[in-house]
């Protein structure tokens, strides 16, 4: 995927803020790369009534191996492009276990 040289990741005292593109609706649910220094990920939940937000949630606390209440969503709640704050979590670490997801 190779994000370390384009994924934009603002370093903050409790973890990341990052950008998100969501693309809800989709066949299945996975990240598929970058998109502008956004982290685009595909969401196999509806946009309906915080379904894919909560699909959304799930997947980023799954790959980043923190709680769900640890990954929020600080903007974009009814948009496609979200800014995601991970507490807990470096940005080195989050683009290794982005790399590590994009290899199983």
């Amino acid at each position: 995927m190779a994000t370390d040289k384009i994924l934009k990741i603002e370093n903050i005292e409790d973890g990341v803020i990052f950008t998100v593109k969501v693309v809800a609706g989709s066949s299945r649910t996975c990240i598929a790369g970058e998109l502008g220094g956004m982290l685009k990920v595909k969401i196999a939940a509806p946009a309906e009534k915080g379904k894919a937000n909560q699909c959304l949630v799930h997947l980023l606390a799954e790959i980043t191996t923190v709680r769900k209440n640890d990954v929020r969503i600080i903007s974009g709640q009814t948009n496609p492009v979200k800014r995601i704050q991970i507490d807990g979590i470096t940005g080195k670490q989050l683009l290794s276990r982005l790399e590590e997801y994009d290899k199983s």
